[in-house]
């Protein structure tokens, strides 16, 4: 069923792209972005890549006017890339996409669907919903995934199957409200905390995924994953809903809830 809050397509949404040194990927992720979404603008954070990817970056957006380019001064994780390109977006739908190919952006506008159709506020795209395509690579992060979820429902007492996944789409006026404080790789778990305590109404869709190696340039490591555990803790059990975001979206406080009691 859909309703009044039916917001239109692509012309509406802001893809946000955290950079890190990844010039061998950087140019054919936004090439596609353009041709398969061209959505209203593409946000690219480069966090003080050293391998050359600002260069491909500048000439880029000669290109294509819809790209817009942040540098940061010296690398300071996906978090800090994301909070800075999540202030610029202007978009009725902000979705994140990575630089390096994990993700296909041709799947955008199924993980979109929901929102433009009035169903939701957030949507997650879930690699393990439904097993589409995806790289068979390393057992131990499988299960740190699951056991992260898992956790993280416990508290939030909602039922995701892939709270680390990368592709996450938001109404423009949640993700640009949340007061985003967590580092390196901790916006995935803090996001999903922050949405629950607004009762946002969640979606995830299946996606496909195509993961990297080591050695083909993947960054997370056992650290995040230990600082993942302490955030879900801290940011489901120790910070409050008016901690949370700067104002309360006017969509949520239409609706009359109790969300500042």
């Amino acid at each position: 069923m859909q309703n009044s809050s039916v917001v239109s397509p692509q012309k509406s949404l802001s893809v946000v792209v955290p950079v890190y040194n990844e010039q061998l990927t950087l140019e054919l992720v936004l090439e596609r972005l353009i041709e398969i979404v061209d959505p209203l603008e593409i946000i690219v954070v480069d966090d003080g890549s050293s391998d050359g990817t600002n260069l491909i970056l500048e000439s880029i957006c000669l290109k294509y006017s819809q790209i817009r380019p942040i540098y940061h001064s010296k690398n300071r994780g996906k978090t800090a890339a994301l909070i800075s390109g999540f202030s610029a977006t202007s978009g009725d739908i902000v979705i994140v996409q990575d630089a390096d190919l994990e993700y296909n952006p041709e799947e955008i506008s199924m993980v979109i669907e929901p929102i433009l159709h009035g169903e939701a506020d957030v949507v997650y795209g879930s690699r393990f919903l439904v097993r589409k395509a995806a790289r068979v690579l390393y057992f131990y992060h499988f299960l740190a995934n699951k056991f992260l979820t898992f956790l993280s429902n416990l508290l939030t007492n909602v039922n995701m199957t892939d709270v680390e996944t990368g592709y996450k789409a938001f109404k423009g006026e949640i993700i640009r409200n949340m007061v985003i404080t967590s580092s390196g790789f901790g916006f995935e778990i803090e996001v999903t905390a922050k949405i629950a305590k607004l009762n946002c109404r969640i979606y995830e869709v299946p996606i496909s995924y195509y993961g990297r190696t080591y050695e083909e340039g993947k960054k997370i490591g056992i650290k995040d994953g230990l600082l993942a555990i302490w955030y879900i803790i801290y940011f489901n059990l120790f910070c409050s809903l008016k901690a949370s975001f700067r104002a309360i979206p006017e969509s949520f406080l239409k609706k009359g809830s109790k969300l500042l009691s």
